[in-house]
């Protein structure tokens, strides 16, 4: 009978990049803080709004709304061999780069970054506007590879050095049942 492959990890985040605004150059930091439902307090990308954030911005291929990206630095050491594209941390524009850590399997799963609890969203594929703010030939050399989008389900500090680990599929809580009715 076959076994479930294990989860992947445990793996490290290497550096952690916040950008004040869309567009503007990522700039890295030691440590960030993790908002449950609104992200890294002074990202781009946070919910500073009233009530929850809302899950759409618009329409296209980037519109979905994320807390946190995070990507692979084997992904930008594989462009560089494979693409000759030489990209630093900051210039992928990802938050979070981890090493030692598959992100393309925790798609609808949650992790522990540190004390924080985050949940894989979606891939983070790479998009135009990408290719436009670092360098051409980006969306090949990173397409299904260019990381992955993911909401805090449980806030604190991130900080370099810190342990990215799956957590278990039966930590989630259990799904609503709904009571059987009888005709």
């Amino acid at each position: 009978m076959a076994q479930d492959p294990p989860p992947p990890g445990p793996g490290r985040i290497t550096s952690l990049h916040l950008a004040t605004r869309p567009g503007e150059p990522t700039f890295r930091v030691a440590e960030a803080h993790a908002v449950t439902g609104r992200g890294l307090a002074g990202d781009r990308n946070y919910w500073a709004g009233e009530g929850p954030r809302p899950r759409r911005r618009g329409t296209g291929r980037a519109s979905g709304v994320c807390d946190v990206t995070l990507i692979e630095a084997e992904a930008l050491d594989a462009l560089a061999r494979e693409h000759g594209i030489t990209l630093s941390p900051a210039e992928c524009r990802r938050n979070l780069v981890c090493r030692d850590i598959r992100l393309n399997p925790l798609v609808d799963r949650e992790f522990q970054v540190g004390a924080v609890v985050l949940r894989g969203l979606r891939l983070s594929e790479p998009c135009a506007r990408l290719e436009q703010l670092v360098r051409p030939g980006l969306i090949r050399g990173l397409l299904h590879r260019g990381g992955l989008r993911a909401e805090v389900i449980r806030g604190g500090t991130i900080r370099v050095g810190d342990r990215v680990l799956p957590l278990p599929y039966d930590t989630r809580p259990p799904l609503p049942t709904v009571p059987a009715t009888l005709p």
